[in-house]
């Protein structure tokens, strides 16, 4: 009788451990699939991969915001660009380097390179993406403001915050007012009422070519 109750203690002591154990994998899955870690899922697909070096990994942006979106993505574990030392300067200079190499096969077309503020994925990346902003992803005033306010961190900025202060500072409440400002065509002082009314009219600058 006594060693049929040790056996019991010692089986639902195992069979705690056991649902610790599974419960710590689940939760640590769940983590990793939550939406902003999407990116670095989409990292392996190749349908989305477009190269690959020592440093970074390059994808199609998968909800492009443009014709030609693009981004550079870190292999270094840095989460965002607020994480970014002096040490990793290195790294940033290769990624824009790429960044600038992936413009050259769209001679026609013009393109950013920069950080944004706030990035709503997990692991450092940069975005490449044609001015032209025409996509049907293209959707909201965050988006849009994204990229056309300063919310949208040009390399300069971002290499001379890093070297003066050791890392990038950011103003969250002043980010998230660049993406509340009025719709402003970023070729023309055209202002849009909506969305809709700011997408019909980028279509008049968009270059005619045959990519």
């Amino acid at each position: 009788m006594k060693r049929l109750l040790v056996s019991s203690v010692l089986f639902s002591t195992m069979k705690r451990t056991i649902g610790d154990e599974t419960n710590k994998i689940a939760t640590k899955k769940s983590k990793l699939s939550h939406w902003s870690h999407g990116m670095m899922n989409s990292m392996d697909d190749p349908e989305l991969k477009v190269l690959e070096d020592d440093l970074v990994v390059v994808i199609k942006d998968k909800y492009p915001k443009a014709k030609f979106h693009y981004l550079v993505i870190s292999k270094t574990d840095i989460n965002s660009i607020t994480h970014v030392k002096k040490e990793h300067l290195n790294i940033l200079e290769h990624m824009e380097e790429v960044g600038e190499n992936l413009t050259k096969k769209h001679e026609n077309y013009e393109f950013i390179i920069g950080y944004h503020a706030i990035p709503s994925m997990q692991r450092l990346h940069m975005h490449v993406i044609s001015t032209d902003f025409n996509s049907s992803c293209l959707k909201t005033k965050n988006h849009w403001n994204s990229f056309t306010t300063p919310f949208f961190l040009l390399p300069e900025k971002v290499h001379k915050s890093i070297q003066e202060e050791g890392r990038l500072k950011i103003n969250s409440e002043t980010m998230k007012n660049h993406l509340k400002t009025a719709l402003k065509c970023h070729k023309c002082s055209f202002l849009a009422k909506n969305m809709p009314d700011l997408k019909k009219h980028l279509l008049k600058h968009i270059p005619n070519d045959n990519e």
